[in-house]
Order: C-alpha cells, then sequence, then structure tokens
C-alpha cells in the first residue's frame, strides 16, 4: 500500500464534512474533538461509538448531536443508541460520514476499517491494529472500494509529511522514533521488578492505558514498524528505529541521494489528527503552542536496547514472516498486556507470552479475514493458558 493520493478539496463549495469518529471517549477520540471544535466551518460530527464509557458518550451526543450514536459494550444509554460490535461498522459506513476517524484499540477495528475503504471513504487510521493484522486485505478493500488511508499515528504521519509527492523509489530508509517509554534509563535489574504504576508512568505522551503498557514494552514501534511497511511499501531492512526523548522529531526519511528530511513538533496528537483530516491541505489551527526550537533543545538519539525490550524485534520478526504472524504478534501482546493491567501478570511475562505464540502458531496462513481472526483467537488462549 503506498500513501495516499489527495483526496477532493470540497470544503468550500460542498459544506463542512461529515466525520465518524469511532472510539471517541478515548484519548485519540477525545483529542479529534479538540480540534473539531476549532474547525466547525470545515467538518461536522455524524457518529460517535465508544467502547463501554456510556456516560462521556451522552455527553459527547449531547455537545454534538450526531446522527449516529453506538456503543459496542454495556447496557447503558438510551434506547436510540446501536449496541455492539456492529455498531462500528454502521458508523463507519454512515453514508454522510466522507471521513472515518478509527481510534478504536486493538482488533475490533478491523472490520470497520475494510467496510469503509470498500466505501470510498477516508480512514484516518490511528487502528495501528487494522494494517498489523491484515494489511494486504486492507489494500485490498482500499482498491475495489477507492477509499484511502491517511495515518493518524504522529510517526507515519510524520512521514506522509516528509515525503511530500515523492514516490517509494526515492526512499532509502525511514527513520522511526520512539521516546524510549518509562524505563529507558531503567538498567536490566531493576527493570526486572518494573511494576504497572510504573509501566504507565509515561514520559512525553498522555495515551490510553494499552497503548502506554505498548510504549513501555516497545510493542508498539514493532507494531508501527509493520504499519510503515504497508503504508509506504517500503521493506523491513528498509525500516530503523531509535529512541529520541523528547518526542519533538517524530520520524525522518532518508532519501537515495543521501538528504534526510524530519518533521517536528510538540508532542500532541492534535497536530495528526488534523493533518490526517486535511491532508494534502492544511489549515490554519492555533490548537497546539508555537515550536521553540530553543525551548526543545537539546535533541538527542539513541540506540534501542533490544535485550532489555525484546518485544520490538519479535513484531519485526513476526512482519517480516508475513501470513497471519503478525495478527498473532498483536493477539499475543493484547492479552498479555491485558492480563497485566489486571494485575495476573508481570511486565516482563509479556514478551514471553509473545514469543511462546508465535512460536506455537509459526507458519499458519493469513490469507482471508477468517484465518486472521482465527489466528487471533488461537494466540489469545495460547496466552490465557499460561497464565
Amino acid at each position: 500500500m503506498s500513501a495516499p493520493a489527495p483526496a477532493p478539496r470540497d470544503t468550500e463549495t460542498h459544506g463542512p464534512r461529515g466525520i465518524a469518529i469511532l472510539g471517541s471517549t478515548g484519548s485519540i477520540g477525545v483529542s479529534a474533538l479538540r480540534v473539531l471544535a476549532r474547525q466547525r466551518e470545515r467538518y461536522r460530527v455524524v457518529a460517535l461509538t465508544a467502547n463501554a464509557n456510556a456516560d462521556r458518550l451522552a455527553e459527547q451526543a449531547k455537545a454534538w448531536q450526531p446522527a449516529y450514536v453506538g456503543l459496542v459494550s454495556g447496557p447503558d444509554g438510551p434506547a436510540t443508541w446501536h449496541r455492539g460490535a456492529e455498531a462500528l461498522v454502521g458508523a463507519a459506513t454512515h453514508p454522510d460520514a466522507a471521513i472515518v476517524l478509527n481510534a478504536v484499540v486493538g482488533a475490533a477495528g478491523l472490520d470497520a476499517t475494510l467496510a469503509a475503504l470498500e466505501q470510498g471513504k477516508r480512514v484516518a487510521l490511528a487502528n495501528k491494529e487494522s494494517l498489523v493484522m491484515a494489511g494486504h486485505l486492507v489494500a485490498e478493500a482500499a482498491r475495489r472500494g477507492g477509499g484511502e488511508i491517511v495515518p493518524v499515528d504522529s510517526e507515519h504521519s510524520a512521514i506522509l509529511q516528509c515525503l511530500g509527492a515523492r514516490s517509494g523509489r526515492d526512499i532509502r530508509r525511514l527513520i522511526i522514533t520512539a521516546s524510549g517509554g518509562p524505563f529507558r534509563t531503567w538498567a536490566d535489574e531493576r527493570l526486572r521488578g518494573a511494576q504497572l504504576v510504573d509501566a504507565l508512568q509515561h514520559p512525553t505522551w498522555s495515551m490510553g492505558r494499552k497503548i502506554t503498557v505498548d510504549s513501555a514494552t516497545l510493542a508498539n514501534k514493532a507494531l508501527e514498524v509493520i504499519e510503515a511497511h504497508f503504508l509506504f511499501g517500503v521493506a523491513f531492512d528498509q525500516i530503523e528505529v531509535v529512541v529520541h526523548p523528547q518526542s519533538i522529531v517524530h520520524s525522518m526519511v532518508e532519501f537515495v541521494d543521501g538528504s534526510v528530511v524530519a518533521q517536528l513538533g510538540v508532542p500532541s496528537m492534535e497536530l495528526p489528527i488534523l493533518y490526517a483530516l486535511t491532508h494534502p491541505d492544511r489549515v490554519a489551527d492555533d490548537g497546539v503552542p508555537r515550536f521553540d526550537p530553543i525551548a526543545a533543545s537539546p535533541l538527542t538519539f539513541e540506540p534501542v536496547r533490544h535485550e532489555a525490550f525484546p518485544a520490538l524485534q519479535l513484531g519485526i520478526a513476526a512482519g517480516r514472516a508475513g501470513g497471519a504472524a503478525p495478527a498473532v504478534f498483536n493477539a499475543a501482546n493484547e492479552q498479555a498486556v491485558a492480563l497485566f493491567l489486571e494485575g495476573r501478570m508481570t511486565f516482563n511475562d509479556i514478551a514471553p507470552c509473545i514469543d511462546e505464540a508465535l512460536q506455537r502458531l509459526s507458519g499458519i496462513p493469513g490469507d482471508s479475514r477468517d484465518a486472521i481472526l482465527a489466528a487471533d483467537g488461537a494466540a489469545r488462549t495460547i496466552v490465557r493458558e499460561r497464565n
């Protein structure tokens, strides 16, 4: 899958574009609504969905008056709300939604991504698992329906901005930055005693609990490497991860002539969210502080400590293996992190659980949605049974 093509610039002639937000009560969804509150002349909210936070969803629905409201889990909320996992697909295919912001956490976001692309919509993708699990299926859905993906992750948004109109043939290397998470400076002995409260103390970003743990293990960078492979059509050998503690340089692209282009900005998800809506245009917005290079200095870079954070290499190896391996990696990681958040597993158990699932499910096919979901379920079972 190559970088997305420009969308029609029809805001001025056709009025505000309709937006569906999947996962509106999470950190990305809340940030998106802050952005949209400043851009009401360009966009209108037509659909909102949440997993289980009915109270916050009710507040959002009252404030934005969307035509469609969906709650995946739980009995709370008005009878007019749509229920169950089907609510995600319903919102993603709403006829008034030109853009679908998929901020669902985990594998649950896959069907909505596929459905929106098959209807020719722009998917502003924060649900990296869609591409990790089923990158080839996502690409096929986009080709069939004429939809497009614009990434919301700050790293992939940065790469898209660095590339501009250049083709993949011009790329020598993608350099994805990682903050290093809360355990960047912890010695191996100290890391063995890492607790949940420590893992949730991210040094630069405010995110949901699952992705914050993924940042602590560096599993999130493995997901981002696989995602970049599919988004930009770049081989795994051309993608590198470096630690950048300040989270100011979001990614870099090295071109075949040796030039390197980087995208910088304050660590706020509001910036890549806005760009995912407006790409390839830029619009005036004052939602984040002006960039101060003096205050941001110094900017430093470090190598990844792969032995201390093995989830990164496990994920990249799964991406290289292909088939269902990326889906197995993602599912095993999701299940392990869920158990860690419940206090049923230690931080240092997460990577071994992923490794065991990958070994036991090595070589299984991933050539269809059903096969991928079967691999997903099998990986979760292995992790649960291990604990």
